[in-house]
């Protein structure tokens, strides 16, 4: 689920930043805090559900 995240977040990033300059910097926000969480996520590291 996280990984659909940020491959969405991705590449609307990089249609904002060829098409729309205000849009794209709003989208580089989201990107970069996306990252953020991935990060967060590989460090924790994953929980088995019981």
């Amino acid at each position: 689920m996280l990984w659909t995240i940020f491959v969405v977040l991705l590449v609307l990033w990089l249609v904002g930043l060829v098409s729309f300059h205000a849009v794209g910097a709003y989208i580089h926000i989201l990107l970069v805090l996306a990252l953020i969480v991935l990060l967060i996520q590989l460090f924790s590291g994953r929980r088995a559900a019981l």
